[in-house]
């Protein structure tokens, strides 16, 4: 039987994804420092409430709360021996508000480790630690695994091997790039969608990002690369600013309604937002790409 999300994929049309998580919790009470995935453990309704929100608006794909659900990031706060637990429970959650409609991608971002050549962490010991994430969200039913917010190509690929030794379920993979059209590492989006697509990923992409504009550009030079490739973007609501000591984020749902179609014109199959974003944003996305009232 085909897997749900593949077969989503065949089908005509834009999916919507989700927006913030990180910003979105601390909204509702999440405390400024705290790993997003704790409430997975000590709110798991504010976790929910936050899938419904953005699925009421729209989203036909909703991330589990697992952005920093590997052993290195959870360790920082005493949680490296919870992962599978974490990300087994973060997928549950998901899977519980989305029904059979909605598709749960399970969420992995960086170790926030550096790689060899460029640091300490071996590419084994990077392939073992995605392995364990990836095998905690597979128990929890997701769709498939979006690997994100990659800066390194090294890093990227052994997330590709480790959720591969853990399930056969789709991958997708995004890039930030936020360094002059390049990742903090340096990679070309051309290098990075032709990496990744020699790897054989299902789907390639770009998130978070500095402007809605450069990551439109990173998108366009990933089209340009791999001319058949299946393209994600999900990026943030601008820039973060100061206001009274608190992040504000001034692109508009009205803005990044625009840009969605400027996305999806260059065949973005997978079109949400990253930080900054709220569930307004998503509403204004599904009914430019949609163009109907989200659910």
């Amino acid at each position: 039987m085909m897997n749900k999300f593949r077969e989503r994929l065949t089908q005509e049309g834009v999916l919507v994804a989700d927006g913030a998580t990180g910003t979105m919790l601390q909204r509702a009470g999440l405390p400024v420092g705290a790993p997003s995935e704790l409430w997975v453990l000590e709110n798991p309704e504010g976790v929910k409430a936050l899938h419904r929100s953005y699925i009421e608006a729209g989203s036909d794909i909703i991330l589990t709360d697992t952005f920093g659900g590997s052993r290195p990031k959870l360790a920082k706060n005493s949680l490296g021996e919870r992962v599978i637990e974490i990300n087994r429970k973060a997928a549950e959650l998901a899977r519980q508000v989305a029904g059979d409609e909605v598709l749960v991608l399970g969420d992995i971002g960086p170790t926030g480790e550096l790689v060899e050549p460029l640091g300490p962490l071996s590419q084994a010991e990077a392939v073992r630690i995605f392995a364990e994430q990836a095998d905690g969200l597979a128990a929890g039913k997701v769709d498939a695994i979006l690997i994100e917010t990659m800066s390194d190509l090294n890093e990227a690929a052994a997330a590709v091997e480790g959720v591969r030794q853990a399930t056969n379920l789709p991958i997708l993979v995004t890039f930030s790039f936020d360094t002059r059209g390049r990742t903090m590492m340096g990679v070309k989006p051309s290098k990075a969608a032709k990496t990744m697509a020699g790897l054989g990923v299902d789907v390639i992409g770009a998130n978070c990002g500095r402007t809605l504009s450069e990551t439109l550009e990173a998108i366009q030079e990933m089209r340009q690369a791999v001319d058949g490739a299946v393209l994600m973007a999900k990026p943030n609501a601008g820039l973060p600013r100061l206001d009274a000591g608190d992040s504000v984020y001034d692109v508009t749902p009205e803005i990044v309604a625009e840009y969605a179609l400027k996305f999806t014109a260059l065949g973005v199959k997978i079109f949400g937002t990253c930080c900054g974003s709220n569930p307004d944003h998503i509403r204004a996305i599904a009914q430019a790409v949609h163009g109907k009232e989200p659910h």
